[in-house]
């Protein structure tokens, strides 16, 4: 199967408000990027939201992110703010402590 080169890879860096921690959403995200073939990292942040790098082609994060303005049954996700990122040399999708 031939590489198409014209697929490009960006990076979305995701600030996720709203009842996001202590419902799973971290792992749910792990496991929804994945499934993707998404690569990044999710963690909590101090202030009590989600942040998430996403790495991948910009269909897969639009399909992340629809996942995200929902997460998890428990959560309740009021808005996320979406920028631009720098990619990351990373494998895969994970959890990452809090910051």
């Amino acid at each position: 199967m031939p590489e198409d080169k014209d697929v490009e890879i960006v990076a979305r860096r995701l600030s996720i408000h709203g009842r996001v921690q202590g419902v799973w959403y971290r792992a749910s995200a792990q496991t929804e990027a994945s499934r993707l073939g998404l690569r990044g990292w999710v963690r909590n942040r101090h202030d009590g939201s989600v942040e998430a790098l996403v790495i991948g082609i910009q269909a897969a994060i639009d399909d992340f992110i629809d996942w995200a303005q929902v997460g998890p049954p428990k959560a309740q996700v009021l808005r996320i703010e979406i920028s631009v990122a720098d990619e990351e040399a990373t494998e895969g999708f994970e959890q990452r402590p809090s910051a």
